[in-house]
């Protein structure tokens, strides 16, 4: 059976998790945190970055490349347009958002979190017995710096220029979603799934595995609230309504879709 390695609550690895939900792949998943991960999965694939995807003794990493395989491996429901232009559109809003948008607000996101070490556990240690939570909430202040240096979190303006990215991010895809709700064509794609991946962060659609974990802390709370009534905030809870299916996060076998 194939084996994620994850985050919680990034949307790199949401987009592998919505995926695989998608295609009914059966497989397992093991949520690793943000440090601890380095050495499990530096050994795998020689890099630090997940999702990484275990499968016949191998190792995939970056959603893309991910998603790409297992187009190859299991293409019903088709995640690219048949279409090549649409195709190849769709591919380009992908690498946009993977590229560009995505570290850009990621920034803000970190920064808002690492103000409240509690929170930050809360997001990234998901489902883990309290302990846990509370073990890596103590860490958290001592990696901080390693943290925002590993992400850009310069000062400032790294964090207002992931502002407008997500502004620039929101504005896209209401614009774009007008006329058929999608992205390219009239169809749900990758564009979609990573545009709405990328921006759950901020809108935490309900009954979601992106939902926010409660309470929520007051500094990503009013980060919340600076985007929820965007009409393209309106296009994220749509998409993940119409398409995502799966309601919350796991750990070990997907036993609803073996």
């Amino acid at each position: 059976m194939l084996e994620l390695l994850q985050f919680r609550h990034s949307p790199y690895n949401e987009k592998v998790r919505w995926a695989l939900d998608l295609k009914r792949v059966p497989h397992q998943r093991r949520s690793l945190l943000p440090g601890p991960h380095m050495s499990v999965v530096k050994r795998l694939t020689g890099r630090t970055t997940t999702p990484v995807l275990m499968h016949d003794g191998g190792a995939l990493d970056g959603s893309a490349q991910i998603i790409e395989w297992l187009e190859v491996q299991y293409p019903s429901p088709a995640l690219l347009p048949t279409d090549a232009a649409q195709r190849e559109e769709a591919l380009r809003i992908q690498r946009w958002f993977d590229d560009d948008i995505t570290p850009r607000m990621r920034r803000t996101v970190l920064d808002a979190l690492l103000q409240q070490p509690s929170m930050f556990a809360r997001i990234f240690a998901d489902g883990a017995p309290t302990l846990k939570r509370w073990a890596y909430a103590c860490v958290v202040p001592l990696a901080a710096p390693l943290v925002r240096k590993g992400n850009g979190i310069t000062g400032p303006e790294s964090v207002q220029d992931g502002h407008r990215a997500a502004a620039e991010a929101f504005d896209f895809v209401f614009q774009r979603g007008a006329a058929t709700g999608y992205l390219c064509s009239d169809a749900f794609s990758i564009a979609d799934l990573t545009a709405a991946s990328t921006l759950a962060v901020l809108v935490r659609p309900q009954n979601s595995p992106m939902a926010c974990p409660q309470p929520v802390g007051r500094g990503f709370r009013a980060l919340m609230e600076r985007y929820a009534k965007h009409p393209g905030a309106d296009w994220v809870r749509t998409i993940y309504a119409r398409h995502r299916g799966s309601r919350s996060d796991f750990d070990g076998p997907s036993l609803a879709l073996a």
